[in-house]
């Protein structure tokens, strides 16, 4: 490639004008650049415990709108019961948490969302 050519605007920005193949060339290599970066992060996060990689089957479910404490609760491999005695409610309350008939108070979705190790948003 040549020189590119340059242009001063009139407040003295200068301004240089490349041939947009070099322009989309160096433009890709920049979404490149920001999708290895995301990449790192992810990994690092992975290694460091922030975060986990879930099974596409529950994965899966969460995507398709399935109650995500139900989801969570098989993925953690505890029954109604075990969780609901973890987190100090009965069976049946948990119960209805997870099928939508109760909504559940902010204290027992952040109790459930630590005994399950997930963040809150997770269960909302």
């Amino acid at each position: 490639m040549g020189a590119p050519q340059i242009i001063i605007t009139p407040t003295g920005e200068q301004l240089a004008v490349i041939p947009l193949e070099e322009y989309r060339r160096l433009t890709a290599w920049d979404e490149r650049r920001q999708e290895l970066q995301a990449y790192d992060e992810a990994r690092a996060a992975l290694r460091e415990g922030r975060d986990e990689l879930v099974p596409a089957p529950f994965a899966q479910r969460l995507l398709e709108g399935e109650n995500p404490l139900r989801v969570w609760r098989e993925y953690r491999g505890l029954t109604l019961r075990q969780l609901a005695r973890i987190v100090g409610t009965s069976p049946a309350y948990l119960s209805e948490v997870e099928t939508g008939k109760k909504s559940g108070s902010l204290r027992l979705i952040k109790t459930l969302a630590e005994a399950l190790r997930v963040d809150l948003d997770d269960l909302t």
